[in-house]
């Protein structure tokens, strides 16, 4: 049986032409050769997958924090980038990054061939490989791979590119392209590229604005204005060529492209909002109430991509700051002790519970902790409207199994110093076997004196009896209704209703929203709502509950009216004549406050000095060169009058 072999050395030729193949033979190799790579290319196609996570690194985001304004406050995070739906993504602004990276992307299978074959040769002599890839490859090269530069990788991303083209909306492929894309100034996404370039949010771009952020995509550092003249000429170009672009294949008219004649000028690069000054403060707290009254895990946080608006205000924020650094210009610790370890905290809360401004210290980056939510600061005589409160709200019961009598403001108690304290069972007697006496501010006797005037004048003697009268059970009871915290409150003892708990100042001003609210108010909360991603996260406000009747309420908000009008408080009065408060001042002379509201907006203001090693609380006499019987009040009551005239 005859052999077939090819006819290879040509048989029948001589010299060069023995060795060089006929047309057949050529033909056939060819064609074995591109039935070999067809062959290839299809098991490699097969055994291609999809991989089914993204790239750790394209997953992240910022968290946004924004003012109630609507207007940035902070980004946290270590990835600037914020997803957003492509259909907030103007069409005009699609088509300026499709006419410059990839007109034919709709009708494209995923690849481009003329340009993996340029890339492969550029690979092959040393050159760049970048540019050629279609969108659907760098999305892939983004999201899927790493970022390496040679022949495997290549083949990786053109097989996945192929295999998503046919598995995914081409929609679903732009959106991602587009919310993982570098687009400089440390930007990812065009969501950050709109705010980074132009201050906006991107569905508010228009085609003039996208060519440029569509220029940019090519290489910031040849491209953004701000690093340079050539860098503008290049962008420049750029633009009027993308705009250009988008004419010829059918996405501007010639008249749209007429009014966009003059270059888009980006802003000056922004620096980054921070945690820095008080902006630390407000995220920790909104990140808080985010995570306990949302259904979003501390893992689920960290991947970022949540926006959260907050419940803040800008210029209340301003003022507030404002007022406690002027105040804090009076003191001196390198040269007065008194001044050292000295702590100022301030919080404003609306009539809704909205918190609208906190003072946390002089720098979250220097001092973490918050000083308007802490809890070791006593209330003192601040506490003693909820002591009225209950009064007047309970009744008293001064005999043993004796009927509840009403009070009310007109109601006289003794108002001299080292008074018996009484029970309805008899006196009162303390841990060291004495009878516990009244005390008051300087020693000083009042004489008979109203619940209303002790509350506007500070006396403390009748506070305390008309606690003990009350019960201090349901003097706790109470104050528990006005919105403060369990874990703050006092020991059951005389001094209870002269303020040894300690309420945060966010809580203690929440609680004085009921007395100039018709007794009503709510849980103080800083997140008015949450989305990630263009799609709202349900968070849980709290309900208005009522604290005190309407009458109770009047009757406080009377007391409060005279403290400021004729009472402790009358400093207040003369800068804001129209505001309701009370002083607040403790016994061992270690915490002052003052709290009060204007409007439906209350604010409480705390001074006091703890040692940074035992965090003990320290004497506050001589605070800012002040005489020795200078009312501790006196600082935060400054600061809250400054504050709410600044406020408006």
């Amino acid at each position: 049986m005859r052999r077939l072999r090819p006819d290879y050395p040509r048989a029948g030729r001589r010299g060069v032409r023995r060795w060089l193949p006929s047309w057949r033979q050529l033909v056939l190799l060819t064609t074995g050769f591109v039935g070999a790579l067809t062959a290839a290319a299809v098991v490699m196609y097969a055994r291609t997958d999809i991989p089914t996570d993204l790239n750790a690194f394209a997953t992240q985001q910022n968290n946004v924090y924004y003012w109630a304004d609507g207007t940035e406050m902070a980004r946290t995070g270590l990835v600037n980038r914020q997803d957003v739906p492509l259909e907030q993504v103007p069409e005009k602004v699609q088509w300026a990054v499709l006419a410059a990276e990839n007109a034919s992307f709709y009708s494209d299978p995923g690849v481009s061939v003329k340009g993996i074959a340029r890339a492969f040769y550029r690979m092959g002599s040393g050159g760049d490989t970048q540019g050629g890839s279609t969108i659907t490859q760098q999305y892939v090269k983004n999201a899927y791979l790493n970022q390496r530069q040679d022949f495997t990788r290549k083949l990786d991303e053109a097989f996945i590119a192929l295999k998503l083209d046919r598995q995914v909306d081409k929609k679903d492929i732009l959106g991602g392209y587009l919310n993982i894309s570098w687009f400089g100034r440390g930007s990812y996404g065009i969501e950050r590229a709109a705010q980074a370039y132009y201050g906006k949010h991107v569905s508010q771009l228009n085609a003039s604005e996208g060519a440029f952020l569509a220029a940019v995509l090519k290489g910031a550092s040849l491209y953004d204005p701000a690093l340079g003249d050539e860098n503008r000429a290049r962008a420049v170009e750029r633009w009027a060529w993308i705009l250009d672009r988008m004419v010829e294949i059918g996405k501007l008219s010639a008249e749209e492209r007429a009014q966009y004649n003059v270059f888009p000028e980006p802003q000056a690069p922004q620096q980054q909002a921070g945690l820095s000054g008080q902006t630390g403060y407000l995220v920790d707290l909104a990140r808080a109430y985010l995570q306990s009254h949302a259904d979003v895990s501390p893992a689920q946080f960290d991947l970022g991509g949540y926006q959260i608006y907050t419940t803040f205000e800008k210029p209340r924020q301003g003022a507030l700051t404002q007022a406690v650094q002027d105040a804090a210009k009076n003191l001196d610790p390198d040269n007065r002790p008194a001044d050292q370890n000295v702590h100022l905290g301030a919080a404003s809360v609306g009539a809704d519970g909205r918190i609208l401004a906190v003072y946390g210290g002089p720098d979250y980056l220097k001092q973490g902790f918050n000083n308007a939510n802490t809890s070791n600061v006593p209330a003192g005589s601040a506490f003693t409207p909820l002591v009225y409160a209950a009064g007047l709200d309970q009744g008293v019961q001064r005999e043993r199994q004796g009927n509840r009598k009403p009070v009310g403001p007109s109601t006289f108690y003794d108002g001299d110093n080292g008074v018996d304290l009484q029970t309805p069972e008899g006196p009162y007697w303390a841990r060291d076997g004495k009878k516990a006496k009244s005390a008051n501010d300087d020693g000083r006797s009042w004489g008979p004196i109203s619940l209303r005037a002790a509350v506007e004048q500070s006396v403390n003697g009748p506070m305390e009896q008309l606690g003990m009268d009350v019960g201090l059970d349901n003097v706790r009871r109470s104050a528990l209704g006005f919105g403060l915290l369990p874990d703050s409150m006092g020991d059951l003892v005389p001094g209870f209703s002269l303020g040894n708990s300690t309420p945060s100042a966010i809580r203690l001003a929440d609680a004085y929203t009921a007395f100039g609210g018709q007794g009503m108010r709510t849980d103080p909360y800083s997140v008015d709502r949450v989305s990630r991603n263009g799609a709202d996260i349900a968070v849980e406000r709290p309900d208005a509950v009522r604290a005190a009747t309407v009458t109770v309420a009047a009757e406080i908000d009377t007391a409060l009216r005279g403290a400021v009008k004729d009472g402790t408080a009358k400093e207040v009065g003369k800068a804001v004549p129209d505001a309701a408060g009370k002083t607040g001042v403790n016994q061992a002379r270690t915490a002052g406050w003052f709290v009060g509201y204007r409007g439906a907006v209350a604010t409480a203001v705390s001074l006091f000095r703890m040692d940074a090693k035992t965090l003990e609380l320290q004497p506050l006499t001589g605070v800012a060169g002040a005489a020795p019987n200078t009312p501790d009040h006196t600082t935060p009551a400054a600061i809250w009058a400054a504050y709410t005239k600044a406020a408006g």
